[in-house]
């Protein structure tokens, strides 16, 4: 740091222009013309203040293009598949690719975010993109590329409230797509009544299946839009779970086992036709003719059935943490986050619960062994 001060210095140039310079720990000259002196010491103090505090960054550093420099960070992160496909998405995605990381202004990003939302793109997709932007920049400035994030402050679209968005099926939805699956029934049975993402449920092989002991053990997922591009790899960070599930389903699950023939443990439950494991696009496809066939509209996703499975955990009375273990969440706070609008708040409790004891009370008084007889009340006695 102290080197940098000592060779800092202000000349006058023989145009009347000021040129302020400094050597950096790495003995680079860095330079800059103004056209007042003390222009040139206000830049001096600053690049002063920055190193005495830590905040010096190499302006040269942010030359790098961010194309070469979010590439190089990619690689360095230990992620799965799929989050490395959605962050490549999102962060090349942007206009900036062939701009240099310093040049990029907070404008520019909130432009690209209402583009994104012009365009049509979901409010919960823009956020998303923004996140992994926001997260390249905040790399950069810990490593010293940039100053700070120009990302830092932008505000990604405001989505719908989780209450008005999500959808969940009826119990009359539910058996209308149950009569419609046809072959596909099994599969969006696990979906239905046991929580399980189209990954998962696509991953599960006959050793998952406790029958006798009426669980699933999600140990797996399928990744991937298309055959070519299909891999097996461990669940979300936090999803490896045991699902305890109804009889009804094991039974249902054991017919289908013997309907297809399958007998060794590391065999896939689900497969096409055609032998093929199921994953985003097929089962897509599956799922589009089910919802046609049984009227539903377009927002209705496969997805949906998990939603509905959570919903009637909440409505029978589960504790967030027994609905995060059930759904794979890694933390409460993301059931909460997604599905807090389903329990029932402070004020619907009171009234539940005054409403039990005032039918208690009057059930009470009502008793034919109460008639004419005194009750006792907190040491009181009443007719």
């Amino acid at each position: 740091m102290l080197a940098v001060i000592a060779v800092a210095s202000i000349k006058q140039r023989p145009n009347g222009s000021w040129r302020a310079r400094y050597r950096d720990a790495d003995g680079r000259e860095h330079a800059r013309h103004f056209p007042l002196k003390r222009d040139a010491q206000r830049w001096l103090d600053e690049v002063t203040a920055s190193v005495v505090t830590g905040m010096y960054v190499d302006p040269r550093a942010g030359a790098a293009l961010w194309d070469d420099w979010v590439g190089a960070w990619l690689a360095r992160q230990a992620w799965a598949g799929g989050t490395v496909a959605a962050a490549e998405t999102a962060l090349y995605s942007v206009p900036w690719r062939r701009r240099g990381m310093g040049q990029v202004k907070p404008s520019d990003v909130q432009a690209w975010i209402s583009g994104e939302t012009t365009r049509g793109l979901a409010p919960t997709t823009v956020r998303t993109r923004l996140n992994y932007v926001q997260m390249a920049f905040r790399a950069a400035v810990i490593d010293k590329v940039i100053p700070e994030s120009p990302a830092a402050r932008v505000k990604p679209p405001r989505a719908r409230r989780a209450d008005a968005a999500m959808e969940i099926l009826t119990l009359e939805q539910s058996t209308v797509v149950l009569s419609a699956a046809g072959r596909f029934r099994p599969f969006v049975e696990v979906c239905l009544f046991a929580g399980l993402r189209l990954g998962e449920a696509a991953g599960l092989q006959l050793g998952d299946v406790n029958f006798l002991g009426r669980s699933i053990s999600v140990q797996r997922q399928v990744q991937g839009s298309s055959i070519a591009s299909t891999v097996i790899v461990p669940p979300k960070y936090g999803s490896e779970r045991t699902v305890f599930v109804p009889g009804a389903l094991t039974a249902a699950m054991s017919a289908h086992v013997a309907a297809e023939r399958l007998d060794g443990p590391d065999e896939h439950l689900f497969r096409t036709p055609v032998g093929h494991l199921y994953q985003r696009n097929n089962a897509g496809e599956e799922w589009r003719a089910i919802r046609a066939r049984a009227g539903l509209p377009s927002t209705v996703t496969l997805h949906t059935l998990r939603h509905t499975f959570a919903s009637n955990l909440i409505a029978s009375g589960c504790d967030v943490v027994t609905v995060q273990r059930a759904l794979g969440h890694a933390q409460p706070s993301i059931t909460l986050n997604v599905y807090s609008h389903l329990w029932p708040s402070a004020e619907d409790k009171t009234r539940a619960a005054t409403a039990d004891l005032m039918a208690s009370i009057a059930a009470l008084a009502d008793s034919p062994r109460t008639v004419g007889k005194k009750v006792q009340i907190s040491g009181d006695s009443y007719r």
